[in-house]
This record gives C-alpha cells, structure tokens and sequence, in this order.
C-alpha cells in the first residue's frame, strides 16, 4: 500500500440496511461527495466484506465491513472561474463575501470547482494572501458547505495576519441563526464542551472530553422565536471549531433542522442540510483600526420556512 494513502473503515448501520453501496456510504461519509464515492467504487477502491465491490448499485446489509481506499492526495490546480459573488464590502486590504448555501469554501477531492476560492480567484485576479497557501488563498474563516452567509477574505498577508489573530483572541464577532428541533425552555443559554474527532467516524466531530485532538468549544445561544416543534435561535461563537454549533446543538438535544449529519436521517420540508446563517460578522480593520459590522438576512430558503412556520404558529 502507498503510504500516502488513507483507508476507512466503515459498518453499515441499521438505517442503511438494504441501500445501494454508494448510497449508504455517502449517508455514512457526508464529507466526501456521492460522485467521488462512485468513482473510488469503479476504481475498485472499495471492499465489502474482504471483497472488492466494482457496482454502485450493490446493495448493503447492516453490520457489512466496507473499506475506503483512499488514493493519495494529488495538488488540485485551482483555476480562476467566472462566478458571481455577493459583496457587502470591499477595499485593497480584505473583502466580506455573503456565501450562498450550497457553495464549498475551498476546493478538495470531489469539489474541485465552483467553490468560493475559484470565484475569489477570478473576481481578485489572483491577488489574495498566500499564508494558507494554493488550496485556500485568503480564507482567514470557513463555513460549512449548506451554512449560508458572511466571510470575510483577506487579500494581503498583512490582513490575513490581523484577522486570525483577531480569531484567535475572539475579538472577531460572529452571530449566526439556525433553526433547531423542539422547544427550548430556557431563554438563552451555552454550551462549554471540547470538540475532537469523533471516534466512531473520522469525518465527524463530537464532544470529546478526554480525545488527543479535544479543544474547548463556546457556543451561546439564544431564544429568537418559539414554533412548538421547531425554535429558531441565535448562535454566538466564542471559539471557532469545526461543525461545532452543529454538534454543540444536537449534543443539547436541539440539533439543526436539516442536519443529516448530526440529526435525524428524516428530515422535514424536503431539506438536506442544515439551516444555519452567518448573519453578522464584525470585525477591527487591520489598517483603519475601525471597528466594522456587517449584517445578511437569511436566503430564501430558510426565510420561507420560518416565515411559513410563524404562519401556523399564528393561526
């Protein structure tokens, strides 16, 4: 075996008992693309059982052993494309971009274009910081691919410099909204709990008390609007950790509607991805020295599910 290559270790669960291989796995494995998935199956990269399995359409029992190749990481070439960005601000230091809700940050294997780096790229004509090298140039924060909303990008490495390290004193303000099962009793509340990789499933994180990779995680949240079945909540970051108010929300018991990651496997309003919003961003320019805050209304999508909720809440 190449000793850059990663296998994955993965039994199918009750709830895949009975799906299509590439089906279950890409449930199982939500960070890595269904077509990617397909493909390491046709490559031969994916045994089940001991046994190599070369049809995506083979169907999986619960308790199946299946093992994930994965071929080493190769240097993606990151091209410039064309694709129109929503920008509530810009000047030659940095940029806030309001990301739409299905677009990747950066690119990777199985999403190697059509992502925000691709249209930085394009629309700064290559002039971003480097500090994060060719993958993620100018990306100081991320935001999960189905998360919508604010970012801020900086193009010299001199912004890129001040922003992280406004991240890491938690200078940096960040309020997102999202949508949670079930009814909240308090008010307002956090969750102070560390985040690591969760051990059942390399590509999840969990609460991990104890884990080698456990780094505290803050999350406050409040009460905006009470629907019975569903509340809609403010989230105010302290730290940023990966997934992190998604796993701090269903480790409460409230995860995100439209979470199929970290929630239930059915999901109401035809939704698979969560609903959550970066909706105010604010950080200290890295040369004015000015304070600087930046709000976006939630998308569509997401407006008219609460909106259609407030409806029967009210009738």
């Amino acid at each position: 075996m190449d000793n850059n290559q990663e296998i994955i270790d993965i039994c199918i669960d009750e709830e895949n008992d009975g799906a299509r291989l590439d089906l279950a796995l890409s449930l199982q494995l939500p960070e890595i693309s269904r077509s990617y998935l397909q493909k390491l199956i046709e490559d031969g990269a994916v045994c089940v059982n001991g046994r190599i399995c070369l049809t995506k359409k083979s169907k999986v029992k619960a308790g199946d052993r299946t093992e994930i190749t994965l071929p080493p990481p190769k240097a993606l070439d990151v091209s410039a494309e064309e694709i129109p960005l929503d920008i509530f601000y810009e000047d030659d230091q940095l940029l806030v971009v309001n990301k739409p809700r299905g677009m990747v940050v950066h690119p990777a294997a199985g999403n190697e274009s059509g992502t925000l780096v691709n249209a930085l790229m394009f629309h700064c004509r290559e002039r971003l910081s480097s500090i994060n090298g060719v993958i993620r140039p100018g990306i100081v924060h991320r935001i999960d691919k189905d998360t919508s909303g604010l970012l801020v990008v900086a193009k010299t490495d001199l912004a890129h410099e001040a922003l992280s390290r406004q991240l890491k004193e938690h200078i940096i303000t960040r309020r997102y909204e999202a949508l949670v099962f079930d009814n909240l009793r308090e008010d307002e509340g956090t969750v102070d709990a560390p985040l690591g990789r969760d051990p059942q499933n390399r590509l999840r994180r969990a609460v991990v008390w104890n884990g080698p990779d456990a780094r505290r995680a803050v999350t406050h949240w409040r009460v905006l609007e009470r629907f019975g079945a569903y509340t809609l909540i403010e989230a105010r970051l302290e730290t940023g950790r990966t997934h992190q108010i998604r796993v701090h929300m269903s480790y409460i018991k409230h995860p995100l509607v439209g979470d199929m990651v970290y929630g239930p496997r059915k999901q109401p309003f035809g939704l698979s991805g969560q609903l959550l919003h970066a909706r105010v961003l604010g950080f200290v320019h890295p040369l004015s020295g000015e304070y600087m805050e930046f709000e976006s209304p939630p998308p569509p999508l997401f407006a008219d599910i609460v909106a259609k909720l407030r409806s029967r809440a009210q009738s």
